[in-house]
């Protein structure tokens, strides 16, 4: 078990009086046992934003006991900032950052795209020595596969957010836990272009009936959902993003077909 070797500073002293200025107060654990990351995660964040850090250690579990007791606090870290508390690691990062835990955002899809397209670029080049087609059908098949594994993640919050627009799903509702498996599959046996007479087909159907789904509740019915493409519990606006997903589904599927009736 990792040790902070810092000096324990004074944790007698009022943290309001000596959070003054440039000074910020931190107190945390580093038990014998337990050192809090939460709480080396506030001291870097504090250290990166310019302010001289006064860390006092709790090394004993009674000292954390007692420290919250006084404070009236539920846990530790906590952090005090020109003459208030600030509160825990969390707190700290919205206070001094633009971080909202609330806010919609496209960066849980913009970095997974991102993974797919560079294992699409390493595959074609790897493999064929060149850029052609099928660096685009290895990034819609990747993607498939990373989008699956996102909602197998955790796939009770995907079927709750899942059943909030798809048709399919509202109508039957096993088909929300068979959803990511197939999509996951699909991606598989198209990326290794194997058994395309079962993906295909297979991505066409929860491609088809996924897209026409996403148009009806964000662009006829106009509600405002969040997007189940990544996953349960995630802050991706349901839209342009799912919408697209089921697309190049459908687009490959579609291709693949055609390819194999010639």
């Amino acid at each position: 078990m990792p040790k902070d070797t810092r000096d324990v500073a004074d944790v007698t002293t009022d943290p309001a009086a000596a959070a003054t200025g440039n000074t910020a107060v931190l107190y945390r654990m580093a038990l014998p046992n337990h050192l809090c990351p939460a709480g080396q995660k506030a001291r870097w964040l504090l250290e990166r934003q310019g302010f001289e850090v006064d860390d006092r250690l709790f090394r004993e579990r009674s000292e954390v006991d007692a420290f919250k007791e006084a404070h009236d606090v539920p846990t530790t870290p906590q952090v005090w900032i020109k003459g208030e508390r600030v509160g825990g690691y969390d707190a700290l990062r919205q206070q001094l950052t633009d971080y909202d835990p609330d806010a919609t955002t496209y960066q849980p899809v913009i970095y997974l795209f991102a993974v797919a397209a560079a294992t699409a670029l390493a595959l074609s080049i790897g493999f064929l020595g060149a850029i052609t087609w099928q660096t685009l059908g290895w990034f819609i098949s990747v993607s498939m596969i990373l989008l699956g594994m996102q909602k197998l993640r955790d796939i009770e919050g995907f079927t709750t957010m899942f059943l909030n627009y798809d048709l399919v799903a509202r109508k039957w509702v096993p088909y929300a836990y068979v959803y990511p498996w197939v999509e996951t599959g699909a991606g598989i046996l198209m990326t290794g272009m194997l058994l395309t007479w079962l993906a295909a087909p297979a991505a066409l159907f929860i491609s088809t009936f996924g897209a026409i789904s996403v148009f009806k509740a964000v662009y006829i019915d106009k509600r405002e959902l969040k997007c189940a493409c990544v996953g349960g519990n995630s802050n991706v606006p349901l839209g342009f993003v799912s919408l697209t997903e089921n697309l190049m589904m459908m687009g490959m599927a579609i291709v693949m077909l055609l390819l194999i009736a010639v």
